[in-house]
């Protein structure tokens, strides 16, 4: 069987579908890759594609529940540098990326919530009016963010909501993020209700951690409801304070899907959470003014490692170091030395991996093969860890290059096609209106 590479550019392609087998060794290559490629022609805008989603959503809703809907999308993202320090109330910079949770719904005359998955091809009846338990299932992402709203007094109408995502899952984008933000403004306004989007943000963490069970930090919905188009966001994760950094416009995120995703990731989080907890008692003791890891410096740290084990130490030192690493990088960034910044997500990926460790073999692999590329400012893996994407600032000009060489050499090692795909930084979410 040959392997399938998928190649997306979301900045200069039409999503129009076309699949080939391409004979690489034509290109200096050693496979084949069947290909499912982004036809090269004039794309149309953001705004246009977003239309023809919305026309297709409301037919689809139309068939299903009759008349007409309300369409709202919010985006998944990428982290450029941050990785684990939000929930240790630090540094993040993660971007808003063109994958979705779309969302087309319509008021009900009763308290009930009909979801229907595209994606799973699932319908789920929630009942706001009885009480409400997780599941284990897609759903909870929807009803926690319900839960949510109920409980901070805002009293949500019933609703049948048609929910599609191309957002992958289990790649460490966010599609959590994305279908709770998603869900939460669809919910709100279906109700009439003006939230703004920080207690929104707020809500939908709420969600994740005591509803679906996932002890995050608030990045992941902060990007998506609140991201910027051509920016980073600069976010201080304690006082919620946030700026946004350009992007220069000759450089590509360019993001590298290993197609792996280990058992133990989910679990690992929330201990990787426990052991940063451990190592703020242990040094509150002789540091008593301390509120998280953002208040210890290196120097501090180095001074005090005596009193932690060693793992507790190794775990504290990437929360630290990695604080100061974003700071450097939007420093960088604001003086377009991108190069500075390419070394600094290096040192990032090599804590993660190191210290922290939470990156795996596929994820080393993906970094080490796009250090070899030419036009390749920075690499590193993105997200909680253990599988999903690194992601990749290119060049823009070496873009396609990049995304043939590295998917070869990833699959001669691994046996696995990856999936590349290239966005800009993009909106929050929104509603999207004809």
């Amino acid at each position: 069987m040959r392997p399938s590479a998928v190649f997306r550019d979301r900045t200069s392609y039409q999503s129009v579908r076309l699949n080939f087998v391409v004979d690489c060794r034509a290109f200096g290559f050693q496979t084949y890759l069947d290909i499912v490629w982004w036809a090269n022609v004039a794309r149309p805008s953001n705004l246009n594609e977003g239309m023809k989603i919305t026309a297709e959503l409301q037919e689809r809703f139309r068939q299903r529940y009759g008349g007409r809907a309300r369409v709202y999308r919010a985006p998944g993202r990428v982290n450029l540098i941050g990785e684990h320090t939000d929930y240790n109330d630090g540094f993040v910079m993660p971007a808003a990326i063109e994958f979705y949770v779309w969302i087309a719904i319509a008021p009900r005359s009763d308290r009930k919530l009909v979801l229907h998955s595209t994606n799973f091809s699932e319908t789920v009846e929630i009942d706001l009016q009885n009480s409400i338990t997780p599941r284990n299932h897609w759903s909870d992402y929807v009803a926690g963010v319900a839960v949510m709203l109920q409980r901070a007094s805002h009293h949500l109408q019933g609703a049948n909501l048609l929910i599609q995502g191309d957002v992958p899952m289990g790649s460490g984008l966010s599609s959590s993020a994305a279908i709770e933000v998603a869900s939460g403004l669809a919910l709100l306004e279906n109700s009439g209700i003006h939230v703004d989007r920080l207690e929104l943000v707020k809500l939908c963490r709420r969600a994740e951690n005591e509803f679906v069970g996932a002890r995050v930090g608030i990045m992941d919905q902060f990007v998506s409801s609140c991201g910027q188009a051509g920016h980073a966001l600069m976010l201080d994760c304690r006082s919620l304070e946030y700026s946004f950094l350009p992007l220069p416009r000759d450089v590509s995120l360019v993001i590298c899907n290993t197609m792996v995703k280990h058992a133990l990731a989910s679990g690992e989080y929330n201990t990787r959470r426990a052991e940063c907890e451990e190592g703020m008692r242990l040094l509150s003791r002789s540091m008593p003014g301390i509120r998280a890891l953002r208040d210890v410096s290196l120097t501090e740290l180095e001074a005090h490692a005596g009193t932690l084990p060693k793992l507790i130490y190794k775990r504290c030192r990437h929360v630290i170091s990695e604080n100061a690493r974003v700071t450097k990088a939007a420093a960088s960034l604001e003086q377009e030395d991108l190069d500075n910044f390419g070394l600094l997500m290096a040192e990032s990926h090599r804590s993660l991996r190191d210290e922290y460790e939470v990156s795996c073999a596929e994820l080393d692999l993906m970094v080490e093969l796009a250090g070899q590329q030419r036009g390749v400012y920075g690499a590193r893996m993105t997200g909680g860890g253990f599988g999903g994407c690194t992601i990749n600032l290119v060049r823009t000009d070496a873009v396609n290059d990049f995304q043939f060489r590295v998917a070869d050499a990833y699959q001669k090692s691994t046996g696995r096609a990856p999936q590349i795909f290239v966005s800009p930084a993009a909106e929050g979410a929104d509603e999207v209106k004809k």
